[in-house]
């Protein structure tokens, strides 16, 4: 449960350490406000485990995506292979390969609801808010392992102009700039953009080209209007593009058991239109208050994938996605500081996905296409009540619960053309729609004592069920819910007279029908089906230093137990008792960080020089836990000049060229893997008007 703070940072109006250089600085919980708790709860308040990464921390680790944060908060993992369409989040060992995530994502209020949109460039962040554990009480569907909220700058904080320029290894070349102002007591708005390229990490032998190059640029606008002095209406529209090749996967020698070079005949690729769009409305009195929050989502994305990886014509697969999503959320609750506290809301989203996937299978001279129709609607009523001083001073009760009801439905056509004429077409109409009904309750005490918070909670997370859009049985056409409940006591507290702060969390999961990746009985292919039982249980740890004559420490670790109580496939395979896939059994991450400031020189006003080195524990890429990536560790490192609003950064990543695997998959009775990004070495130049 790890909490980076970093000096004269904010997120929500709060300083962390004494500006008067003649006094020791200290780290005090403080007042912090995390938005991700919906009623707007201090830290110290909040009985979750939570990290923050403010924008200084942002920008000293490099974090240009939520891939560069695997590690940095404790049990996160997002493992970096293929494409932006293949980005799943794992926390606490639970997550999805495929289909709808189990951690939630929203950026500036707007809900992402496929993790093929997860993926998606940074710039000007002002903050990122991670809270593990199930979050289904305020949130709802898909957040059994936890909540990411990110937050970008905003023009009622900030005003000027911001110009971002970096350069580096195989082609890395990225450009970000923004104007935030004020046009009056009243109006503030935002325009950015941002531009990244790169030539490609992997080369394919068979083309002599690279792989995985990629394009993209997006921009976001920000307007914020306060008509009256209790109303706030606020509209952020967001869009980006990329366009990517994919999928550098080889095939693994199983006399070395190392990969051969890549060598596949067909390009692969993957292309994404993602626009976003919110409008907020907030109606502000002394006691309570009401928020409003009407949000769109398109997705338009294109895959290409030469899917023997082989320089053989067997099996080349294209699918495309158009989704729609529209949710509105009606909040109010209480404020101030009274002994009761309430928060209630009202929730309904609208989905609609149309999947049309076409496979080329050479050998039989046969092409097959099919098309998915998904229409995905939901409601939700939820209410969170949390009395103050509860039997005893000092003890707080939070109790809530929320009711969803959920509904979806499939079209689904097939035709198969055999020698380019259409021999069949086959129309769905034996599957009737999936609704579910699901109560998701929470309870939670929190003591505040000194300088120390110790906190229980317990809560259920769930996870909806759906289609596969891959089949090949009835049987397979649907998998079911999955649920769980969580166990979790914690501690947060400074010590050493505020120069260190601890962050503890013991936690316990158990779930059943866990959802887990499986390819379909040809191997072409992939899809969900539901295990028995299983179980997580871990702790997470972070200490974090004052700055002490210059120097800043951070140690985050996290450690992750996640097996499978119940998993038999069938009457000769038992996966009972096996780790569960794709989940690294620990993530450690060390900092630490030295600030010079130089004083009367013309030329600097300080030096920075960070270091950080992250490890991620074994990690077993499938069921029968035959194959792993034993632990590794890689280390960034940066040294930052600044005069006046310039600042130039040279930075570097993975520096000692650790090579591991990022990616590992069986199919078509073949063994195939992705190696990680190996050592890059960049520039930033960064100003300020």
């Amino acid at each position: 449960m790890l909490l980076v703070i970093v000096p004269a940072t904010t997120i929500a109006q709060d300083r962390y350490y004494s500006t008067d250089t003649t006094t020791v600085p200290r780290i005090d919980i403080g007042e912090v406000v995390i938005n991700a708790s919906k009623n707007q709860s201090r830290l110290r308040d909040l009985p979750a485990s939570v990290t923050l990464l403010p924008a200084e921390g942002i920008r000293q680790n490099e974090i240009r995506s939520l891939v560069d944060v695997t590690s940095s908060v404790p049990n996160f993992y997002m493992p970096d292979y293929g494409s932006k369409l293949t980005a799943p989040v794992y926390i606490r060992g639970i997550g999805s390969r495929i289909d709808a995530p189990s951690v939630g994502l929203y950026v500036d209020h707007v809900p992402y609801f496929e993790k093929a949109s997860f993926n998606f460039d940074f710039f000007d962040i002002s903050g990122i808010e991670v809270l593990r554990g199930p979050q289904g009480t305020l949130y709802g569907r898909n957040t059994m392992a936890g909540i990411v909220n990110i937050l970008t700058l905003s023009p009622a904080n900030y005003q000027g102009t911001k110009i971002n320029l970096s350069a580096g290894s195989y082609g890395t070349y990225n450009l970000n700039g923004g104007h935030y102002a004020k046009a009056s007591d009243k109006l503030a708005w935002s325009l950015t953009g941002n531009y990244q390229h790169n030539n490609g990490f992997y080369s394919n032998r068979f083309t002599g080209d690279k792989v995985d190059e990629l394009d993209s640029y997006g921009f976001r606008n920000k307007v914020i209007w306060q008509p009256a002095t209790h109303w706030t209406i606020e509209n952020i529209l967001s869009y980006e593009n990329s366009a990517q090749g994919g999928y550098p996967y080889a095939v693994l020698n199983s006399a070395t058991n190392r990969p051969n070079p890549i060598d596949y005949n067909q390009y692969s690729s993957y292309g994404r239109s993602l626009l976003s769009d919110a409008l907020l409305v907030k109606l502000s009195k002394s006691r309570w208050e009401l928020r409003l929050t009407t949000s769109y989502q398109l997705l338009d994305d294109n895959q290409q994938i030469d899917q023997d990886f082989t320089s053989d014509s067997l099996y080349f697969v294209a699918q495309k996605q158009f989704q729609q999503m529209v949710s509105h959320e009606a909040v109010a609750r209480s404020k101030g500081d009274g002994r009761y506290q309430w928060l209630t809301g009202l929730y309904g989203l609208m989905q609609f996905l149309d999947k049309d996937v076409d496979v080329d299978d050479y050998a039989r001279k046969t092409l097959s296409l099919k098309s998915y129709n998904n229409r995905v609607g939901g409601i939700a009523l939820f209410h969170q009540s949390t009395l103050n001083h509860f039997l005893i001073r000092n003890l707080s009760l939070t109790a809530g619960i929320r009711v969803d009801y959920e509904k979806s439905s499939l079209d689904y056509h097939y035709r198969l053309r055999k020698g380019g004429a259409a021999t069949t077409t086959v129309t769905d109409t034996l599957y009737p729609s999936l609704s579910y009904t699901e109560v998701l309750p929470k309870i939670a005490l929190n003591y505040v004592a000194g300088q120390s918070n110790f906190y229980a909670v317990v809560a259920k997370g769930y996870k909806t069920g759906g289609f596969n859009s891959t089949f090949e049985r009835p049987e397979d056409l649907t998998f079911k819910p999955e649920k769980s409940w969580n166990y979790e006591i914690g501690v947060k507290t400074s010590f050493l007279n505020r120069m260190l702060y601890a962050d503890v969390a013991l936690f316990y999961i158990d779930w059943k029908d866990q959802q887990i990746y499986q390819t379909v009985p040809s191997g072409r292919g992939s899809m969900l089906k539901n295990a028995g039982l299983s179980e997580s249980k871990g702790i997470e740890l972070s200490l974090k230093s004052a700055s002490w004559h210059g120097f800043e420490g951070t140690v985050s670790y996290g450690y992750t137990e996640a097996t499978f109580i119940k998993n038999v496939l069938n009457a000769t395979t038992d996966y009972s008792g096996n780790y569960i896939p794709y989940v690294p059994r620990h993530t450690l991450a060390l900092q630490l960080n030295k600030s010079i400031a130089i004083r009367n020189s013309k030329l600097l006003d300080e030096i920075k020089v960070n270091a950080l080195y992250r490890e991620t524990g074994i990690v077993y890429w499938n069921e029968a836990n035959s194959h792993a990536q034993p632990a590794y560790g890689t280390t960034d490192l940066k040294l930052s000049l600044k005069k006046g609003d310039v600042r130039v950064e040279f930075w570097g990543r993975n520096v000692f060229d650790i090579d591991y695997e990022s990616f590992y998959f069986e199919a078509l009775g073949r063994k195939y893997v992705q190696p990680g990004k190996p050592a890059r070495l960049g520039v930033n130049i960064s100003i300020d008007f």
